[in-house]
């Protein structure tokens, strides 16, 4: 649950500190006070969009920190984005500067605005004043009630993305086979220059790796006269002249030798030639070897010279470098392979067919998972309207069989009938705006006592509800305070008057006459003269006192 949140130069705020408690608390005041400006700024510490003119006038930056008690969720979800969790609170914060540069934090780490929407959703359940008018649209409908599937098991809300998966692996085939059967005539001449490429490739028959040693043999090869001349010369030098090196170095070790006897200190110097005549005698033996290998053969230089001639000017047709041919042998080896799948066209509709299969099963599934879902919601909606006024009235989710689409087999439609006898038509055509508010409500209500989000909010839900159904709803709004924590904006007396807890929201002004939001927790008997304002004109009289006080003690 939200246990503190803290707002400094934020609008109209300057700086305010709310603290919260379970159950069911009220904001009320006079239109323009700032009563929806805590659920903006509430909103953008879990995340939300927000810019430079939400900073206040004259203000460097604004600054929301929302403090919550931790759920199971919440825990987990911290632990799995190494986020620290600290004495069982989760401490979302949102800084914006007047150059509307923003940062966020979760327990003094920084984080990202999609992190604290990711944490905000495990928390907070937000039910906007505008939530009745989204109820016409028929995604919305859609969406609401697969949301209601997601909440009471999630493994099924699965289904729903498995049918938009499927859905499009379908139709990527359809479009495929219909594709071939437009262009079939492109298609054959694509494959035959595929086929007249590849076949050309698969001749030259290039290996990877196969220009880099023939260039290196042709390189030997070509070379081959001045290789055998250089090699002997150096091996003459070093062992075959009249005063062969190796010779000579053999000698001035034998004299060495001797005068290490005379004086010791000559060691370090015959150490030093010891190794250089061992390794000249392996280089005698290395070019000895290399002599007896290298041989003139312009039968294999011709040879090297036409294949190399060969690789270079199909790499050139090709437009690749020689090195590249072997991969682009593969390449267009597998477009022709997979042109030839494509231009199986029976192939295609088989695949295009178990594509369909495998959609159609999950889209039946998605079916019955809904229709149990729209049986459950039509009764509690339909039995809530009764409380609300609305007796004999009956609202029904209908499933109306459409096209396969990417969100299954069937529209989803809201219907209502307002008293009994009458035929339950669609919501946007006979619902009035009391009705459709009243319905909003319901559904809103029933909606968030499915969730296991801890804190819900309701910002001015109950527009357009008056009289003894206000009363209803503050009753409806009470016991879903005594499972869940519920804060709600409102501007009827009836509602306010249930609440355990009731924040009044004023304005007022500040050194240089600029306008802030205050807000201040009411005690009783400032609740009774808050809920006789709510309940009276300009003037408070004893009887709206009185009547608020029955409202209070109902």
């Amino acid at each position: 649950m939200l246990r503190l949140l803290s707002i400094r130069d934020f609008v109209i705020v300057d700086t305010i500190e709310l603290e919260f408690s379970n159950g069911f608390s009220v904001f009320t005041g006079e239109t323009g006070a700032g009563k929806s400006i805590l659920i903006d700024a509430l909103q953008l510490a879990l995340g939300g969009r927000g810019d430079a003119s939400m900073v206040r006038e004259g203000a460097a930056k604004a600054d929301i920190s929302a403090d919550f008690a931790l759920t199971p969720a919440a825990s987990s979800w911290l632990e799995q984005n190494e986020f620290r969790v600290e004495e069982g609170g989760a401490l979302l914060r949102r800084v914006i500067d007047n150059a509307g540069r923003s940062k966020a934090y979760i327990n003094g780490s920084a984080a990202t605005a999609s992190q604290l929407r990711e944490l905000g959703e495990l928390l907070v359940d937000i039910h906007g004043q505008h939530a009745h008018q989204s109820l016409l649209k028929g995604d919305a409908q859609r969406a609401l009630l697969d949301n209601q599937v997601a909440v009471r098991d999630p493994i099924a809300s699965a289904q729903v993305q498995l049918v938009a998966s499927t859905y499009k692996a379908w139709r990527a085939l359809a479009r495929q086979r219909e594709e071939y059967e437009t262009n079939a005539k492109n298609v054959l001449l694509e494959r035959e220059r595929l086929e007249w490429q590849v076949g050309e490739l698969d001749k030259l028959a290039v290996k990877p790796g196969e220009w880099v040693e023939i260039s290196n043999e042709h390189s030997r090869l070509s070379h081959a006269a001045s290789l055998i001349e250089g090699a002997q010369e150096a091996l003459n030098a070093i062992s075959e002249s009249e005063q062969p090196i190796l010779s000579q170095l053999s000698s001035l070790n034998q004299k060495l030798t001797k005068l290490v006897d005379v004086d010791a200190g000559l060691q370090a110097v015959l150490d030093c030639m010891e190794p250089a005549r061992i390794q000249l005698q392996e280089a005698v033996y290395a070019l000895n070897n290399y002599v007896d290998k290298v041989e003139l053969d312009p039968e294999r230089l011709a040879q090297v010279d036409a294949r190399m001639d060969a690789i270079h000017s199909t790499a050139r047709k090709f437009r690749v470098t020689p090195e590249d041919l072997p991969e682009e042998h593969a390449q267009l080896k597998a477009k022709l392979k997979q042109l030839a799948d494509a231009s199986d066209v029976e192939g295609l509709r088989r695949q295009e067919e178990k594509a369909r299969g495998v959609y159609m099963e999950a889209a039946r599934t998605l079916s019955a998972t809904r229709a149990q879902a729209a049986q459950r919601l039509s009764s509690q909606v339909s039995e809530a309207m009764q409380e609300l006024s609305m007796s004999g009235g009956r609202f029904v989710v209908g499933l109306n069989p459409c096209e396969p689409a990417a969100y299954g087999l069937e529209q989803v439609e809201f219907l209502v009938a307002g008293h009994a006898g009458v035929v339950p038509r669609p919501l946007a055509k006979v619902a009035s705006g009391g009705e459709l508010a009243r319905i909003s409500l319901a559904i809103s209500v029933i909606t968030a006592n499915a969730t296991t989000v801890p804190t819900l909010i309701f910002d001015e839900v109950d527009t357009g509800i008056g009289g003894g159904v206000a009363e209803v709803v503050g009753r409806l709004l009470k016991r879903l305070g005594q499972s869940r924590q519920v804060l709600c904006v409102t501007h009827l007396p009836q509602v306010a008057s249930q609440a355990n807890q009731h924040f009044q929201v004023a304005k007022g002004t500040v050194d240089g006459g600029k306008t802030v939001s205050r807000i201040d927790v009411l005690d009783t008997k400032a609740r009774v003269e808050e809920v006789a304002r709510m309940l009276g004109g300009i003037e408070i009289t004893e009887t709206t006192r009185k009547h608020a006080r029955e409202l209070l003690a109902s």
